[in-house]
C-alpha cells in the first residue's frame, strides 16, 4: 500500500506546483490600458491642432473682355462712286431744273425763261445762272443745234466750269516734324457738326491715318459724349474737359497731346456759334489763336446745311471773317437740298467745297468730286 501512499503525495504535489502558477500570474500587474485620444497629454492635443503649411490658393485667372471690334470704314476712293449715285436720283431743285430742260424735244424762249427761273431758286444765284444760260444758248445757237442731246453735252461742259475743278480740294494735313497736322470744325448749331467731325475721322482713318478728337465744344452737354462714341468706334481717343470748361484750353490740351502722342491729324470740334452773337464768334477766333501756341491750325472747315439756302450764305461770310475758312462741308445735299449751292458759296467765299455728305449713315461724307457732282446732278 506505500506505492498507493505516495502516488497521493504527488498529486498533492502536482496540484499545489499548479495552484502557485496560477496565483503568480494573478498578481503579474498588467500594462495600463493605452489613454483615448481625446485623454492625451495637453502638449500632444497642440501637436496634433498645430496647423500645417497653408495649402496654396489658386487664384482663378480673370476673366479678359474681348477686345472691342473696331469698324472697318468705306475706303473714301469707292464713298463718292456711292453717293453720287444717289445724288442723281435725288429730287433737288437744280437737278430737276436741268432735267426739264434736257427732256424738252425742242429748246424754245419759254424753255429758256423757265430753265433761268428754275436756276435762280435752286441756290445757284444770278450771277452764275445767267452765264451759265448765256453760255448754253449761245453754244447752241452757234451749232444750230436745239436738241436736247447737244444740250446736255454743252450743260455738263458750262457745269463743270462753274464748279470749277481746278480748286484744290485736298484737305491740308502737312505739317511740321513733330506736330500733328491740326484741323478745326466751325459751324453753327444744326447743321451737323459734330456728326462731321465723326465721320471725318473716320474718312481719315479709312486712309491709315492716326488720329485724335479734341471736344472743344464744352457748352452743349452731350457733345464731348457723342463725340467719343465716334472715335470709340474706330479707336481713336478724345480730349475732353469739363462741362463749361474754356474751350481754348482744352483745344490747346487736344494738340498738346497729339503731338507728344505722335498723331497724323487732330479734329477739333468746337461749339455752334450763332453768326450773330459777336462774342461767341470772337471766341471762335481765340481758340484758333491759342491752338497756334502749340502747333499751325492746316485747315478750317465750315460745315454748312446745304438745305439752308442764302441764310447758309450769310453765315458763310461772317465766319470766313473770323478765322478765315480755307473749305466748306456741305451736309445734307440730298432730298430738299438746292446743289447751286454749291458753286454760289465757292464764288462768295473763294474757298473750295472739300466734302459733301449725302444721307444719315456713319460712312456718308466724302471727298467732293466736281465731275462726279456734275453727272449726278445731270442724272448720268
Amino acid at each position: 500500500m506505500d506505492w498507493f501512499f505516495w502516488l497521493i503525495v504527488a498529486l498533492v504535489g502536482a496540484s499545489l506546483i499548479v495552484a502557485s502558477v496560477i496565483i503568480a500570474k494573478g498578481n503579474r500587474q498588467l500594462p495600463p490600458p493605452e489613454e483615448p485620444e481625446a485623454l492625451k497629454a495637453p502638449e500632444a492635443v497642440e501637436e496634433m491642432l498645430e496647423p500645417g503649411p497653408p495649402e496654396e490658393v489658386v487664384e482663378p485667372e480673370p476673366e479678359v473682355a474681348p477686345e472691342p471690334r473696331l469698324d472697318q470704314p468705306e475706303a473714301p476712293r469707292s464713298r463718292f462712286a456711292r453717293l453720287r449715285r444717289r445724288l442723281a436720283t435725288s429730287n433737288n431743285a437744280l437737278a430737276r431744273a436741268l432735267g426739264d430742260l434736257l427732256s424738252r424735244d425742242r429748246i424754245d424762249q419759254e424753255t429758256w425763261d423757265d430753265f433761268e427761273a428754275t436756276l435762280i431758286s435752286s441756290d445757284l444765284g444770278v450771277g452764275p445762272t445767267t452765264e451759265l444760260t448765256e453760255a448754253l444758248r449761245k453754244e447752241l445757237s452757234i451749232d444750230g443745234v436745239t436738241d436736247s442731246g447737244k444740250a446736255r453735252e454743252v450743260l455738263r461742259t458750262e457745269l463743270l466750269r462753274l464748279v470749277d475743278p481746278s480748286m484744290d480740294r485736298s484737305l491740308n494735313l502737312t505739317a511740321a516734324e513733330g506736330d500733328p497736322a491740326v484741323v478745326m470744325v466751325v459751324g453753327v448749331n444744326g447743321t451737323g457738326k459734330t456728326t462731321t467731325v465723326g465721320k471725318l475721322a473716320r474718312v481719315l482713318v479709312a486712309e491709315d491715318k492716326t488720329v485724335l478728337l479734341g471736344a472743344a465744344d464744352t457748352f452743349r452737354a452731350a457733345a464731348a459724349e457723342q463725340l467719343a462714341t465716334w472715335g470709340e468706334r474706330v479707336g481713336v481717343a478724345t480730349v475732353r474737359g469739363e462741362e463749361g470748361a474754356d474751350p481754348a484750353s482744352v483745344a490747346f490740351d487736344a494738340v498738346a497731346r497729339g503731338k507728344e502722342d505722335g498723331v497724323d491729324v487732330v479734329l477739333v470740334d468746337t461749339a455752334g456759334r450763332l453768326h450773330t452773337k459777336v462774342g461767341l464768334m470772337d471766341e471762335l477766333g481765340k481758340v484758333k489763336r491759342v491752338i497756334e501756341k502749340k502747333a499751325p491750325v492746316g485747315e478750317v472747315l465750315l460745315v454748312l446745311d446745304a438745305t439752308t439756302g442764302q441764310n447758309g450764305m450769310t453765315q458763310a461770310r461772317i465766319f470766313a471773317e473770323v478765322v478765315d475758312v480755307t473749305g466748306i462741308v456741305l451736309t445734307k445735299l440730298d432730298g430738299s437740298a438746292k446743289g447751286g449751292i454749291v458753286i454760289q458759296v465757292q464764288r462768295e467765299l473763294g474757298v473750295p467745297v472739300k466734302l459733301i455728305g449725302l444721307g444719315e449713315g456713319v460712312d456718308d461724307l466724302a471727298p467732293f468730286d466736281p465731275e462726279g457732282f456734275v453727272a449726278g446732278i445731270l442724272g448720268e
